[in-house]
């Protein structure tokens, strides 16, 4: 089925950046008398964020003094939290984030937090950001969401806390609500002996996308990380046209989620499908509704996908990559490389720390690929060098739904080749790139004659005719050397991270059913 486009003629969508999008969609929804109030829209449609100030012309959550809510005549017995989920503090050790969904506006919303599930004797007060999609006749109604978050801090490294969601009228700690109990973790003060933890990206909602998030439940990992595309609310993501999309799409992604993502930090980054362009200049309004995620030196408010964090002895980045995408320009630059600078100075501490071993960086578009979309050349221009010069151990994309692996690359080139089971050494052999792509959307394919080649099913390792995006949003045809891996099917990325006097990522694939279908390992030194 075609979804209709919200209102801006294509020919002139196609040469409008997100903020354009946004200034005209507001100006033209005001006209019409959709949106509920100016006001509503002059704040980017984000009401009631009490946070740490506001995003000056970027249209997102608006300083303290902004309107609350308004609050439901349901009584607050009624209205039962949904969707809750984690995400790291800036330091995992003593820090977590506690968000969830709420079905109307409710008055005080708070965590009752403790050390044992009968005695949640902490309160925290929490932040109630209300976000509004407007009426599209003969589509679909308004539709009104309101997400509550908590910054739990001061927490005790390598403790185990339960905890529980409530508001004026639903106590968790009641006996009537006792079993919405739930618990996390915080990471440990020094590197344990070994951790896991999981990724994928382009998720969506349905069933496959939920047996992926049971089967890597099942590996206990310790974080997760989304590498973007994150529901398909919009179901072009072209980032050139203000799609018709379905906000509720986010009820139903947050409750698939919430097994796993109530006690399993889930660390999203920002794709293409992301950009919502009616909530903010930036596209981003919506995700600042939806998720609280590390403020790690970079402006949280204006790229919520931007951030990084150390746990164990691995340090994590994560990044926008629409910022310096070729292929799909509507963020291009919008950070005016603040990002790209901020990046290469989180890398400098993170390799410079005597704690941190191994550098993990996710995000969203593909450094290298065959499938689809191939590969971005902007993220190659930019990013790439700072990789390989601060010794980027392993790098994790979406974008593609496939499952695809390089061998390790130095300047472009194969630096070392690394069959299913091999081992590498980035500071010798350069960088392993992942495409996690399989995390329960339609599957893409590989380019035509090109064989799947996974554990168990390997092919000759041959040369695949493939391209890259260029600046002018071209492709350029290139012959990948560097396609170790390929597997078309649902699945997601498990690693072994182990400390002590040979540190290693033990980097394995399983298909969402728990299959694996490839295994590697990062060595320095090896």
């Amino acid at each position: 089925m075609e979804i209709p486009h919200f209102g801006i003629p294509p020919e002139l969508a196609g040469r409008m950046s997100m903020a354009e999008q946004h200034e005209y969609l507001r100006t033209r929804l005001s006209r019409r008398r959709t949106l509920v109030t100016a006001g509503a829209v002059a704040s980017g449609l984000l009401t009631g964020c009490s946070g740490s100030g506001s995003r000056s012309g970027q249209g997102g959550a608006t300083a303290s003094g902004s309107p609350s809510p308004s609050t439901s005549k349901a009584p607050g017995s009624l209205i039962t939290p949904f969707g809750r989920h984690l995400a790291f503090g800036a330091d995992p050790k003593t820090q977590m984030r506690i968000s969830w969904q709420v079905p109307l506006a409710v008055r005080g919303p708070y965590v009752r937090v403790g050390l044992r599930p009968d005695d949640l004797g902490r309160k925290v007060d929490a932040e109630l950001r209300a976000l509004h999609t407007p009426e599209l006749k003969g589509v679909r109604a308004a539709v009104e969401q309101y997400y509550p978050h908590a910054a739990l801090d001061g927490l005790r490294p390598d403790t185990t806390y339960y905890y529980g969601v409530g508001h004026e009228g639903f106590d968790p700690a009641s006996p009537r609500h006792r079993s919405t109990v739930t618990s996390f973790r915080t990471a440990p003060a020094s590197p344990p002996e070994r951790f896991v933890f999981t990724a994928f990206g382009d998720q969506g909602v349905g069933e496959e996308a939920a047996l992926n998030d049971r089967t890597l439940l099942r590996r206990e990992p310790a974080f997760h990380l989304h590498a973007g595309d994150i529901c398909y609310a919009d179901p072009t993501g072209k980032g050139k046209e203000s799609d018709v999309f379905d906000a509720s799409q986010w009820d139903r992604f947050l409750k698939q989620t919430e097994p796993v993502a109530r006690s399993v930090p889930w660390m999203v980054t920002t794709g293409n499908h992301d950009m919502e362009a009616w909530y903010s200049p930036d596209g981003y309004g919506g995700q600042l509704a939806r998720f609280s995620l590390p403020d790690s030196g970079f402006d949280a408010r204006t790229a919520p996908g931007v951030y990084a964090f150390t746990y164990g002895n691995v340090g994590v980045i994560a990044l926008d990559a629409n910022d310096v995408s070729y292929e799909i320009p509507a963020n291009f630059g919008y950070t005016e490389g603040r990002q790209t600078r901020w990046l290469d100075r989180k890398l400098g501490e993170l390799r410079s720390s005597k704690d941190v071993d191994f550098i993990v960086v996710f995000f969203h578009h593909c450094a290298y690929s065959t499938s689809t979309h191939a590969s971005d050349g902007g993220v190659r221009a930019e990013w790439l060098p700072l990789f390989a010069r601060h010794e980027v151990d392993l790098v994790i994309n979406g974008h593609n739904h496939v499952y695809e692996r390089t061998d390790a690359i130095r300047g472009g080139e194969v630096g070392r080749p690394v069959p299913v089971g091999g081992t590498t050494d980035p500071r010798r052999d350069g960088i392993v790139y992942v495409t996690a792509g399989g995390g329960g959307k339609e599957l893409y394919g590989f380019p035509d004659g090109v064989k799947e080649s996974y554990e168990g099913n390997a092919a000759d390792h041959e040369p695949v005719a493939t391209f890259r995006w260029t600046t002018s949003r071209e492709t350029k045809a290139e012959s990948a050397q560097w396609s170790r891996v390929r597997y078309r099917g649902f699945s997601f990325l498990s690693v072994e991270a182990e400390s002590g006097a040979r540190p290693g990522l033990k980097v394995s694939a399983l298909t969402s059913s728990g299959a694996r279908i490839d295994h590697f390992e990062v060595r320095r030194g090896a």
